[in-house]
């Protein structure tokens, strides 16, 4: 007759991993006919109760203690097997192991100060409270734990975008970071597509297609399935769409989601517009009600967001990636303001403004930005079509008139609050016949007063033109150059370099851009929950520290809740 015997460890805590294996173990054992190794919830008790291996005294367990119960064919054999779990567990100790687990994130760290990640796969009631520590210490979280309260998982987003953090998650299986798999990833060759996703399994079909075509991953960015919810709002997704943006070895982004909150789907789509990057989105099971325009593409399937993903990248320039650097700026600095000869320009520009910059204005008529109350005056991010009525009369029009411009470019390099003056310069027959020997040194003398007063002064030139033109395309370009500008001849890329400049700059954005250090620098994380996930990062020759990580407080609600207060929680 088969014997049951069990032993209670309190508070002794393994992960998933460690008691599957134990388990395993112990079952092979001579005699042995079943086992169970879980912690003593109450759902791990309902499952020890249905293979009938609940014993009062598992029954008795508290939920971070741990529960070992076996079933053999004599007491003596079931008592064999109990003995033998130290030694099974020292044996199946993870190949992660290290002589030095610290115990804390905070120790953590001091032993591995080059980590900007943090993987978390602890159980959900606690997988707030650690990532609540993560973003204290500046890291960036990888959320692999479920049953992570809906309330928690918006805060740690809100918490995250203020410091210029990513959270992936709660709920994230999958991503890939400068070409290290997190969680449950596959080995895909680096490349110029990347990729967002609020669909693990997704994720790794797109990634691992993209792969079998011949192209690679530039990032692969996990958020959680519930990133696209009406509550969450995408923030993930939408921080995601911006890493990516800026990302200068992206050239192509994919979306991927599971069926998303319209209102929430249309804003992504905007974002992903606003990146000026090809983006092939696929929200499965969803059709939106937008149509494709622009860099947009729908896939139906997740083969088709591949295949379209890799035949955009062959269409794509190899032009030199656009970079951003906000660190000249002086406090204070943060407004864009478009000095515009033409309107369709202006209008051009307002169209991709719009959807990066907060508390846009101009004197022109668009939905979705304010009309200026005084053409004269700018308010915040402006941009100001100088070819309208009310600033041609009795003069030229701008492009034969540089008079009024160059006044309103000192005007607007006076402002302590601007930090980028966009304009555009159009060549041809009738128009001025040498603008750079005029404007060009108005805009080194308006960057050198900015410098003697301790700023920067971002000018952003579009030249349209051809070689072929009386003013010389080339020469123009030179001219301007030499001022100290940054010139483009692709006016669109010169638009999305001047907003993602002044968005990274202007606090009203509400999020601090997050910055793309830690996605070019070699990776190196800490790891508290399932070793397996430091070994697979160890597997890939990233640097990994594993946390000797334990319920706080015993898992004691009553002392859990005080230490977090202690914390500033």
């Amino acid at each position: 007759m088969s014997v049951i015997r069990s032993e209670i460890r309190p508070g002794a805590y393994y992960d998933s991993v460690v008691l599957m294996q134990l388990q395993r173990a112990l079952t092979e054992l001579p005699g042995v006919e079943d086992a169970g190794v879980v912690m003593g919830t109450d759902a791990n008790k309902e499952l020890l109760a249905q293979v009938d291996l609940l014993t009062p005294e598992a029954q008795a367990a508290a939920a971070d203690d741990l529960v070992i119960v076996v079933k053999a064919e004599s007491e003596e054999a079931a008592l064999a097997a109990l003995a033998q779990v130290d030694e099974l567990l020292k044996r199946r100790r993870s190949k992660a192991s290290q002589e030095f687990r610290p115990k804390t994130l905070e120790s953590a760290t001091q032993f591995l100060p080059d980590a900007h990640w943090v993987l978390i796969s602890v159980p959900g009631r606690y997988a707030a409270g650690v990532a609540r520590d993560a973003l204290r210490l500046g890291k960036h979280v990888f959320l692999y734990s479920d049953n992570v309260a809906l309330e928690d998982e918006i805060a740690l987003k809100e918490e995250a975008a203020k410091k210029g953090l990513l959270v992936m998650g709660p709920d994230c299986g999958t991503a890939i970071i400068n070409g290290v798999g997190l969680g449950f990833a596959n080995r895909v060759r680096r490349g110029p597509i990347g990729v967002v996703a609020a669909a693990g399994t997704g994720l790794q079909t797109v990634t691992s297609r993209i792969h079998q075509l011949g192209s690679g991953i530039s990032q692969a960015i996990g958020t959680g399935g519930r990133d696209l919810s009406e509550k969450v709002g995408a923030r993930t997704t939408l921080a995601g769409l911006d890493v990516l943006a800026r990302d200068p070895e992206t050239r192509v982004i994919v979306v991927i989601s599971k069926p998303p909150a319209p209102a929430v789907a249309e804003r992504v789509l905007r974002a992903a517009r606003a990146t000026g990057k090809p983006v092939v989105v696929n929200f499965v099971g969803y059709t939106p009600t937008t149509p494709p325009t622009g860099n947009i593409t729908y896939a139906s399937t997740l083969d088709e967001a591949a295949r379209v993903a890799v035949a955009l990248v062959q269409q794509v320039g190899e032009d030199a990636p656009l970079t951003w650097d906000t660190s000249a700026f002086a406090a204070g600095q943060r407004y864009l303001r478009g000095l515009y000869s033409g309107g369709t320009l202006a209008y051009e520009a307002l169209l991709v403004l719009r959807d990066l910059l907060p508390s846009l204005y101009t004197n022109l008529h668009m939905e979705g930005v304010a009309e200026l109350s005084n053409p004269m005056r700018s308010e915040k991010h402006t941009i100001v079509d100088l070819g309208e009525d009310v600033f041609t009369v009795g003069r030229l029009h701008p492009m034969m008139d540089n008079d009024l411009r160059i006044r309103r470019l000192h005007q607007e390099a006076a402002d302590p609050d601007v930090a980028v003056i966009l304009m555009d310069v159009v060549l041809g027959y009738g128009a001025h016949p040498d603008p750079a020997s005029e404007l060009a040194p108005a805009v080194e003398e308006a960057k050198e007063q900015a410098a003697r007063e301790g700023r920067h002064l971002e000018v952003v030139v579009t030249v349209v033109g051809t070689e072929d033109d009386p003013q010389n395309l080339d020469a123009q370009v030179m001219s301007f150059d030499a001022a100290g500008a940054r010139v483009f001849t692709d006016h669109v890329a010169a638009v999305r370099y001047a907003g993602y400049l002044a968005r990274m700059l202007d606090p009203e954005v509400g999020t601090v851009p997050v910055s793309l250090e830690a996605f070019h620098a070699p990776f190196a994380a800490i790891n508290v929950g399932l070793e397996s996930f430091a070994e697979s990062l160890q597997a890939q020759g990233a640097s990994v520290v594993q946390v000797d990580w334990r319920p706080p407080a015993g898992g004691n609600e009553r002392l859990m809740a005080l230490l977090a207060k202690m914390k500033g929680r």
